[in-house]
């Protein structure tokens, strides 16, 4: 056998060293590639924790949240809890329930959907309301936390009063709070935003955090209806006594029927344009079913947080922590399904009374369903 000439070494050697290079090179492509791909993924995730966490120290200063004016609708990169739910439990609004990441994005999207219905001038009269005393006598304040909740009748108001009382010390716990004291203004330490001067008003407006809570205008109302004529348990007999026999003359079609008040004379006095010189007579008791701008003035006031109670098991919490106080006090336990909007029950309530008169109402709590991002109830209208 012949031994390999000096050029076959030759060949040899050159292949093997481009077939290393090759390797070598190979390699190395591939590290900077897995490279790129880290660095991508950290600003992906860096992008992702900006836009989705809040600022401790905004928060702890009671700041403003910031508005994204360019925020898109959360629901349609995301399947919304409600598509999974039974038609008749679907909420009216926007639930966004079950993912707590993505919370200060939901409530900058409400608060951008408020300012954009506020803009509205075809809906200005249904939206915008004077800073009067009706409103400053709404609102709760609690200096101790730099707080002011408006109260909103037949949303869970009791409990967050609770919360308030705890939190300005009048009692330790909310265990510890006697029912009869919630609601006596007298007692339970919570004074009312009109209890202080011009000035102090406007310092509070402008440096506290602010938040209060909505649900479906109309569910609302049959909560107040329910709440006020049928069941009364407060034992206030002045709603069925004085009120209802006032709504009943001037509204019930049928003179010659003996019952107390039905829900059909009831949205009959709301949807009413001239309701007002009754309201004047019923005085502040009207705060029941009264609209969300009359108690609250969200275009002229810049609220914090606006909670929904359909998605009040993930806004409780959130509010406590933008607020700065959920290590102080906790929400009471809300039980299972209480704030689920329930269309089967609204339908029953509605059924039989005209749409004539549905329509009438709507017209009037338009601009709640607007505002705070209620679905129009098409079922009822149409």
């Amino acid at each position: 056998m012949c031994c390999p000439s000096e050029a076959e070494y030759s060949a040899k050697g050159s292949n093997n060293f481009i077939w290393l290079m090759s390797d070598n090179m190979h390699h190395q492509w591939l590290l900077l590639a897995a490279c790129f791909w880290v660095i991508f993924m950290f600003m992906v995730a860096s992008k992702f924790i900006t836009l989705t966490f809040k600022d401790p120290d905004g928060y702890g200063a009671k700041q403003e949240p910031v508005i994204l004016t360019a925020v898109t609708k959360v629901e349609e990169a995301h399947k919304p809890e409600e598509e999974r739910w039974p038609e008749e439990f679907q909420p009216t609004g926007k639930a966004f329930t079950g993912n707590l990441i993505r919370q200060p994005l939901v409530h900058m999207e409400r608060l951008e959907l408020l300012r954009n219905v506020c803009r509205d001038t075809a809906l200005r009269n249904l939206s915008h309301t004077a800073v009067s005393k009706f409103v400053l006598d709404r609102i709760f304040v609690c200096d101790k936390h730099k707080i002011l909740f408006c109260q909103t009748p037949k949303v869970g108001n009791t409990q967050w009063k609770k919360v308030l009382i705890v939190l300005n010390g009048a009692y330790s716990s909310i265990e510890d709070i006697p029912e009869n004291i919630v609601h006596d203004h007298e007692k339970n330490g919570l004074p009312r935003l009109s209890s202080f001067s011009d000035s102090e008003i406007k310092k509070r407006l402008n440096l506290y955090f602010k938040f209060f809570i909505v649900r479906d205008p109309f569910e609302r109302l049959i909560s107040a209806f329910k709440d006020k004529f049928v069941h009364n348990p407060r034992f206030e007999p002045w709603y069925r006594h004085e009120i209802a026999p006032g709504i009943i003359r001037k509204y019930r079609k049928n003179r010659t029927e003996t019952r107390g008040l039905q829900f059909e004379d009831f949205v009959r006095y709301l949807g009413d344009p001239n309701h007002r010189w009754l309201d004047v007579q019923f005085g502040d008791h009207i705060i029941h079913w009264v609209t969300y701008v009359e108690l609250c003035a969200p275009c002229e006031i810049t609220y914090s947080v606006i909670g929904h109670h359909e998605t009040l098991e993930d806004d409780a919490p959130y509010i406590l922590k933008a607020a700065g106080i959920d290590h102080l006090v906790s929400y009471p336990t809300i039980p299972p399904g209480i704030t689920v909007y329930n269309r089967t029950k609204v339908e029953r309530y509605f059924s039989g009374i005209s749409k004539r008169d549905i329509r009438r109402l709507y017209a009037r709590f338009e601009g709640d369903f607007k505002l705070f991002g209620y679905r129009e109830p098409d079922f009822l209208l149409n």
